[in-house]
């Protein structure tokens, strides 16, 4: 490991393996060098798969658990109505940049979700995430040093930290931002490695994750969705080129003999078959009621729910979120404490049971936090479930009289989450080792740390990749 002296991580949230390593591998030069110099495969993500917490969990090397983060947003406390969206305030546990500055070690951190605000400012440099609120507003700040800002400017423009309002049918619109967004991105990252001094640099491109989202169903034909011979056909494709020359360019910037290289996704990407109606099933079996019969197609709203019926409720997004109104808990809990195992049991029994729109079975699985975390931290879900091997994603509305949709409740998307994410991992001082499938996200952080010559905290999930694949 001594011939080491930077580790790069380029992180492409939600780049999907198959697509990348099977399906247009001849099609992408940079990456099939830098598969061919290295160890790849799939990078097992958390439980569940989410841009928020999986990209926290793969810094600091340890669960949503242990981070108390299991999803966009939180509940607050035990009351019903306060749910929190997981900025960089909710994350305590130290990340790597944090672990290593320290060390005197230097970072260039640019877009990796769950650094806005700044709170605990690098030894180095950065530029945050999706999450922030923008950045013309002057009160706002977006990079460490706060005078980065006039650089970036004066070099892109308006830097974009997403594509805000991706979920749209104007395709055309949504792939000139991502593109753009992109090709900012990267002139930015170009600049900060040849100006700035570093021993480790991360950054997240959004991308990836923003045109999966928005024409899987253009490229897949077997998408219910799909449209034969439309003008996007090939528009995931032409991205995924275009990556692949902007990582070679960025790659170009650095010393390649003495640089340890990463390419990793946080999680991967698969079709989204449609929309299970979470809560209005739990009306359907009695365990969910409403003050006054809900409208059709109505968004959940605590303040609709009569509590003194209610047993159990649930949030939405790419997996459900399953709480259990818990007496002496809850503010107006009904399931008696004594009773709360066998409870959640027979729920989760029911929701794996459930059936899709065809009669067959959906393939539903329930997790119970404790089970799967090393800690539970904060408010974690009673049970966290995932629809059809995340096929299906967990709608939030009411009102129907079906429990399946096709029409997102959030806007037009078409992909969901998959939980196998990429890895690409080259290292001049270990021989390439081909594709190994069994690293996590989780083992990321203290291949890293063991790379720069730093020892690996003993309350880590992950261990070295170079132990993980011999």
């Amino acid at each position: 490991m001594s011939s080491i002296e930077k580790v790069a991580v380029i992180g492409l949230d939600c780049a999907e393996p198959s697509l990348m390593f099977e399906q247009w591998i001849d099609d992408l030069p940079n990456i099939k060098r830098l598969m061919a110099g290295g160890t790849y495969g799939h990078l097992t993500s958390s439980m569940p798969p989410i841009t928020v917490p999986a990209w926290s969990c793969m810094t600091a090397s340890k669960d949503p658990g242990t981070l108390g983060i299991y999803g966009f947003r939180n509940r607050g406390d035990r009351s019903y109505d306060k749910l929190m969206i997981a900025t960089s305030l909710a994350v305590k546990e130290p990340r790597i940049w944090d672990i290593i500055g320290p060390q005197g070690k230097q970072s260039i951190i640019v877009g990796v979700p769950g650094t806005y605000p700044i709170t605990r400012p690098p030894v180095g440099h950065m530029i945050t995430s999706f999450l922030t609120p923008g950045t013309e507003d002057p009160k706002i700040t977006w990079t460490h040093p706060a005078p980065l800002r006039k650089e970036i400017n004066a070099l892109v423009g308006e830097y974009m930290v997403d594509v805000k309002g991706f979920r749209t049918d104007d395709k055309k619109w949504l792939l000139d931002q991502i593109y753009l967004m992109t090709e900012k991105r990267f002139k930015v990252v170009r600049y900060l490695l040849t100006n700035k001094p570093w021993d480790l640099f991360w950054m997240v491109e959004m991308g990836t994750d923003r045109i999966h989202h928005g024409f899987w169903s253009c490229m897949d034909e077997s998408h219910h969705a799909h449209v034969p011979g439309n003008e996007f056909k090939d528009a995931i494709f032409e991205y995924y080129k275009y990556i692949d020359k902007e990582i070679g360019q960025t790659l170009d910037c650095m010393d390649l003999d003495k640089t340890a290289v990463w390419i990793v996704s946080d999680h991967g990407a698969k079709s989204m078959v449609g929309g299970f109606m979470f809560n209005q099933w739990l009306i359907n079996e009695g365990l969910l009621h409403f003050n006054e019969p809900p409208k059709p197609k109505q968004r959940f709203d605590v303040k609709d729910v009569d509590w003194s019926k209610t047993k159990v409720w649930g949030e939405g997004g790419y997996y459900g979120r399953c709480f259990i109104n818990v007496e002496g808990r809850e503010p107006s809990g009904t399931v008696p404490q004594s009773q709360y195992e066998a409870f959640r049991d027979e729920v989760a029994a029911k929701i794996e049971a459930v059936t899709d729109h065809n009669g067959a079975l959906m393939g539903n699985k329930c997790y119970k936090p404790e089970e799967i975390y090393d800690r539970v931290n904060r408010i974690a879900p009673d049970l966290i479930v995932i629809f059809g091997d995340l096929r299906w994603r967990s709608v939030g509305q009411v009102g129907n009289d079906s429990i399946y949709t096709f029409e997102n409740d959030t806007g037009p998307d078409d992909a969901n989450h998959a939980q196998e994410g990429m890895y690409i991992y080259t290292n001049p001082s270990i021989p390439a080792q081909g594709r190994v499938d069994s690293p996590t996200l989780y083992d990321v952080t203290p291949t890293i740390l063991t790379q720069l010559g730093l020892p690996v905290p003993s309350d880590m999930r992950g261990k070295p990749l170079h132990a993980a694949v011999t």
